[in-house]
């Protein structure tokens, strides 16, 4: 059977499932493919739901990726609000969760991450929201009021992305973080205390090093309790303290999973001719000799383009510096890079001017940078970061010299 005689499958309707279907066609596979997505909605864009699509500022329509009639002019089998709910993957078949069977010649996981829960009292409520899918952003908007008091549990990307959004439809916005700061997770203090100054400026109420540990109902609203005593009314909740990986059906089929789904540099799992792409994998870094498990769109565009040229026969290693973004106000943060293991951190810029960056580097290489409103220093950033360039601190400090100057040689 040649490859355009085959089936390829790909389980999972977003970011990458439907980047993989695209580059499938686009490297000139000819033969039948399916795309079954649990969610009830063609693949579509997720970082905008918790920004402008929350703010009612853009049309559900613009969040797709490709319209309709992509899928049927590209002979896309589609199969929207289907799950998936087994695999064999020695006999090539996968089971619906109407008991349908699908056989397939190549399989392509996209199944995504799912936010992960409170586990607290109270975590039952009706009054507690979590925010992945275009519903869940309908659900939520629906109780943006303004003088509504919105309490958000956790201070990463999510939560300090609603929490702009609230504040400024006039909601009292009150941000419960575990960690010392916000963002502690994926920034330096310097950043993280920028990013609080910022959000204090707009209203919102920072607990930091505060770990909740119930959710009481009180008539239609709520109480948010603390380790420490402490407790906040709440007419709305909205947890956002990270994201499992969907690795059960890959995991009972056998394949072999690692907080994700293992991969290699073509994003081949362990069985042969099933690949996984996106939130829900773990694949090998060579920029940073470790592997890693990302949650980004970019990750899951590229993974998809690496699954889809390995089916297709034209296998390139797939060798990405990581980037994200974040939206809040009128700040853009761009990152790339991750910044684990860094000993030292280098400003450029002044954050007063809310226009800088903060380069981490160890052993005197760039690991990341957090650039906010300083996308030159963004993009020149990642080529730096991939060359594992050697940086001269007071050049990456001096403002004054272009930041695509900045490596030493």
């Amino acid at each position: 059977m040649t490859p355009n005689e085959q089936t390829v499958l790909v389980v999972g309707g977003g970011q990458a499932g439907g980047q993989a279907v695209t580059s499938l066609r686009s490297n000139g596979f000819d033969g039948r493919i399916i795309l079954i997505g649990a969610d009830s909605m063609l693949p579509y864009h997720r970082p905008p739901l918790s920004k402008a699509f929350l703010a009612g500022c853009l049309p559900v329509e613009r969040l797709f990726l490709r319209p309709p009639a992509f899928y049927e002019k590209a002979r896309v089998d589609v199969m929207l609000g289907v799950c998936v709910t087994g695999m064999d993957a020695s006999q090539r078949r996968v089971t619906l969760g109407d008991g349908r069977e699908l056989e397939f010649d190549r399989l392509v996981l996209a199944t995504g991450g799912r936010p992960r829960p409170l586990s607290c009292a109270g975590a039952d409520s009706p009054i507690l929201h979590y925010l992945r899918t275009v519903a869940d952003v309908e659900g939520i908007r629906a109780k943006l009021r303004p003088g509504a008091r919105l309490v958000l549990i956790g201070g990463g990307y999510i939560g300090l992305e609603i929490a702009a959004v609230a504040a400024k439809l006039g909601l009292l916005v009150t941000v419960v973080e575990a960690e010392p700061t916000v963002l502690a997770r994926v920034t330096c203090p310097d950043v993280a205390q920028f990013f609080e100054a910022e959000h204090r400026r707009a209203g919102v109420t920072i607990r930091c090093a505060a770990t909740v540990t119930g959710i009481e109902q009180v008539g239609s609203a709520a109480r948010v309790l603390t380790a420490d005593g402490e407790s906040f009314g709440a007419d709305l909740v909205i947890a956002g303290i990270g994201l499992l990986p969907n690795v059960e059906l890959a995991s009972a089929a056998g394949v072999t999973c690692d907080n994700g789904i293992a991969v290699d540099e073509f994003c081949q799992t362990s069985e042969p001719g099933i690949y996984a792409a996106g939130d829900c994998t773990q694949h090998p870094s060579e920029v940073y000799g470790c592997r890693l498990r990302l949650e980004s769109v970019h990750n899951a565009i590229e993974q998809a383009k690496t699954a889809a040229a390995a089916i297709c026969g034209s296998a390139k290693p797939y060798r990405q510096v990581p980037w994200f973004w974040s939206d809040q106000y009128d700040l853009k943060l761009q990152t790339a890079g991750l910044n684990r293991g860094y000993d030292q951190v280098v400003i450029r810029g002044d954050p007063d001017n809310r226009s800088f960056a903060a380069f981490y580097l160890r052993d005197g290489r760039m690991l990341a940078v957090d650039a906010i409103n300083r996308p030159v220093e963004f993009m020149a950033a990642k080529s730096l970061i991939a060359e594992r360039a050697v940086i001269d601190v007071e050049r990456l400090a001096d403002d004054r010299i272009p930041a695509q100057a900045l490596a030493s040689r």
